[in-house]
């Protein structure tokens, strides 16, 4: 028998990627917005990572009657009140690349000394069902972030987050390394429990 299909709400590669990793041996066959034709953008008009990740879940879960998994995440740094928060792939504006809003947030950051440059990564999932019902994971990863990008690995904030525990940016670990410490591998493993109940 056919496994039956889960909808991640991304066109994303590099999540997609990530997802498939860790969301291992769950009972569901892992498609993608593109592997199911559904172009519809959703506007991420929520003012939380929760509101905007049940948002797309739904609608998306709607469109395609699969249960459907989608996420809301980003940066908040503490000396800048929580920015960019909800606004982290938009901060440095519409369509701007990983660099460029790296470079727009260490310019605001650039009299803030190492030990006030305190932040945290945050992940929401929400997984909507057909019937309407939706459930949220989440998980959080706290670090510091460093004067200039280390790492090749990851993508959008990871090459300036740096993790004290571990001497090295989120970019500087390995796919299993991240994966094991990252608020989407915590939201993740959360929605990969409830996944296979």
């Amino acid at each position: 028998m056919s496994k039956p299909k889960l909808l991640l709400a991304t066109n994303n590669r590099a999540k997609i990627k990530e997802y498939a990793k860790l969301l291992q041996g769950i009972p569901y066959r892992i498609v993608s917005l593109e592997d199911v034709h559904i172009s519809e953008q959703i506007e991420e008009t929520g003012t939380s990572f929760e509101e905007n990740a049940i948002l797309k879940a739904k609608r998306y879960a709607e469109l395609s009657g699969l249960t459907t998994i989608a996420d809301d995440s980003g940066l908040e740094v503490n000396a800048l009140g929580g920015e960019p928060g909800v606004r982290s792939a938009r901060y440095a504006g519409e369509g701007a690349s990983d660099k460029e809003r790296i470079d727009f947030l260490l310019n605001k950051l650039v009299h803030v000394p190492w030990e006030k440059r305190t932040a945290q990564f945050r992940c929401v999932i929400a997984i909507a069902y057909p019937d309407g019902k939706a459930q949220i994971c989440q998980g959080q990863c706290h670090g510091i972030l460093t004067f200039k990008p280390l790492g090749d690995n990851g993508f959008g904030y990871d090459p300036i987050f740096y993790l004290p525990d571990l001497h090295k940016t989120m970019a500087e670990l390995s796919m299993s390394e991240k994966n094991a410490i990252s608020h989407r591998g915590q939201a993740a493993e959360e929605a990969r429990r409830r996944l296979q109940q």
